[in-house]
């Protein structure tokens, strides 16, 4: 997922539904007897995800110890979303702040401490699997309304699949349009056509797979497949304000200032096992830098002390005065993600090798490192998938280890090999604060080893937007990826296989190489768990030697919050902190 997409990763290509252990990176460092000690990406430890039962769907969510009801909960965050037409989110920002709204037919229960459970959202569990994973079932609870008053219906159901073909749905995830069989002709529902491969038959919906997908229950627990009301369907429109089938609704929206949700009167506790709802409201304010948010918490004044935030993370002129500060680091949740920041390189304009190696070599690691707040906040990177991945294997194939201020010498000398000294870069990064300072610093490093770099700010909001255009005028831009859900498919497909190379798309380096496009495939069918996380590991090494990618770093999430926000723990399904979790505290 573009930023941070989801926090998971398993090395098989295909589990068992019933019964699945699927694992995660934890929260916590490798020694757990000292909980002062900052977590270590390398050092984390794993936890089992598992596919709970009907009875682990059924709801009302369980009661947080201590909680009330009532106040308000604000955010102070850098900025508003680019999409919330569910289909079009495919964004961790986007996926986290319309979970109080939206709801899937899958989702993740989340115990105390974060630890996250695959059950039943809207459906009455999740999921019944047949044909080795071809054929998925899963039926709608009673008592499912919208935000008006109305059922949820088997007329929404089939829509909320079918409207994902149509033209205008330019991002999100694709997995169940590439899956469904008949979905490489179908157009969408607009023209009063449906998809024969999705049956539904009252409350019960069928989806027809073209491949076994014995982790189809997990897609679905993706934002981007959330249920979308037919009747209320705006098509474009839809992205800027959706119907509601959770506990809140959007009471206002001020775009690129506010949003406002309202509790939704017509939501059924009774229904739902994953979500509370303390808060009579929740006021997400966008346009603050991390440095403004950041004095904000640390003054911990009026309707600050009601407030946390999505994106915005400690600055990193501040993480030292707070992680040293026994009472500001009270108020701070600290998260190893497995995400990775990384810089794609476009193939499509830098062809040669040499130079994408030489890109590599000449990166300013130690740098950016210091410029996001030190070992506190990242671990520097050599490969794709994170430390805290199954299939992760350790390599550095471009000294980043030896020389992780960067090697210009190594660099100029391969651009000079392919007759490329002074190879212009324009290079996308986002237009904040600390992306500005990073920036420069990528500049001088790739100056000193030879190339003439032209920087170019994207706004925020729309930046993966804009590098997700297959035509984009850039080199270089920064992004993230952690998985989709728990499958190694889920990073290695969408990002690296030439078949995902398209408009909207996450394939950022337009990479199309038929060997690599075939391990992908070959590892997505293995069954054995330690075979799959050796193809998985292989597949980044392979990818690695082509560099059509700069991996950056491993991200250490620093959130700091309000004196009067309760509860603030982490949603490692959606890789955010949990909302539906918060209360404010009287």
């Amino acid at each position: 997922m573009s930023f941070s997409r989801r926090n998971f990763l398993i090395a098989t290509g295909v589990v068992a539904a019933s019964s699945s252990v699927l694992t995660a990176c934890g929260g916590s460092g490798s020694d757990s007897k000292s909980k002062s000690k900052a977590p270590s990406v390398s050092g984390s430890k794993t936890q089992e995800i598992l596919v709970g039962t009907k009875a682990d769907s059924t709801g009302p969510a369980p009661e947080v110890k201590g909680a009330v009801k009532g106040g308000t909960i604000y955010s102070l965050d850098q900025f508003d979303m680019d999409h919330l037409d569910p289909a079009q989110i495919y964004v961790s920002t986007e996926g986290a702040i319309t979970a109080p709204i939206m709801r899937g037919l899958t989702g993740y229960k989340i115990d105390d401490k974060g630890g996250a459970t695959l059950v039943g959202d809207a459906a009455t569990d999740a999921g019944t699997m047949k044909d080795g994973g071809k054929t998925w079932t899963f039926t709608l609870k009673d008592g499912l309304k919208w935000e008006d008053g109305s059922d949820i219906s088997e007329d929404d159901l089939r829509h909320t699949f079918e409207r994902l073909f149509a033209s205008f749905i330019a991002e999100g995830p694709r997995y169940v349009q590439q899956w469904l069989v008949g979905g490489d002709k179908y157009k969408g529902p607009y023209d009063g056509k449906k998809l024969d491969s999705i049956e539904v038959d009252g409350k019960t919906i069928t989806f027809r797979l073209n491949e076994a997908r014995a982790d189809f229950n997990f897609t679905l627990a993706m934002r981007g497949y959330s249920l979308v009301n037919k009747k209320h369907d705006t098509k474009e429109k839809y992205d800027k304000r959706p119907f509601s089938c959770g506990p809140y609704k959007i009471g206002a929206r001020s775009i690129g200032k506010s949003l406002t949700y309202v509790r939704n009167e017509h939501w059924d506790p009774k229904t739902d096992s994953i979500r509370n709802n303390y808060p009579d409201q929740y006021v997400f304010q966008f346009g603050f830098e991390l440095l403004a948010s950041t004095d904000r918490y640390i003054a911990d004044s009026g309707k600050d002390q009601y407030a946390m935030s999505i994106f915005n993370e400690v600055a990193p002129e501040r993480i030292a005065q707070v992680l040293t500060n026994a009472k500001l680091k009270q108020r701070v949740l600290t998260q190893v993600d497995t995400v990775t920041y990384y810089w794609p390189i476009n193939m499509t304009r830098i062809k040669d090798v040499k130079v994408r190696q030489a890109i590599n070599h000449a990166w300013p690691h130690q740098q950016i490192q210091t410029i996001q707040g030190g070992a506190s906040t990242s671990e520097i990177a050599t490969t794709i998938l994170a430390p805290v991945t199954p299939g992760y294997e350790k390599f550095d194939l471009y000294g980043v280890n030896k020389k992780p201020g960067g090697d210009p010498v190594k660099a100029k000398a391969l651009l000079k090999e392919a007759g490329k000294l002074g190879q212009k870069l324009v290079i996308a990064y986002q237009s904040s604060d600390t992306q500005v300072k990073v920036a420069v610093a990528v500049k001088n490093a790739l100056e000193a080893a030879g190339f003439k770099v032209v920087n170019k700010q994207v706004d925020k909001s729309t930046f993966y937007t804009q590098i997700g255009k297959v035509d984009n005028d850039f080199d270089l831009f920064g992004a993230g990826w952690s998985p989709d859900w728990p499958n190694g498919y889920s990073v290695f497909y969408p990002c690296w296989s030439g078949k995902n190379i398209g408009d909207g798309r996450s394939n950022y380096a337009q990479l199309n190489d038929p060997s690599i496009n075939k391990a992908i495939d070959a590892a997505a069918k293995i069954t054995d768990a330690a075979e799959a996380n050796k193809a998985w590991g292989n597949i980044d090494r392979q990818i690695m030697e082509l560099a059509p990618v700069v991996p950056d770093y491993h991200k250490i999430r620093n959130w700091m919050h309000g004196s009067k926000v309760g509860n603030v723990v982490y949603d490692s399904g959606n890789t955010c902190v949990a909302l539906c979790k918060l209360y404010a505290m009287k």
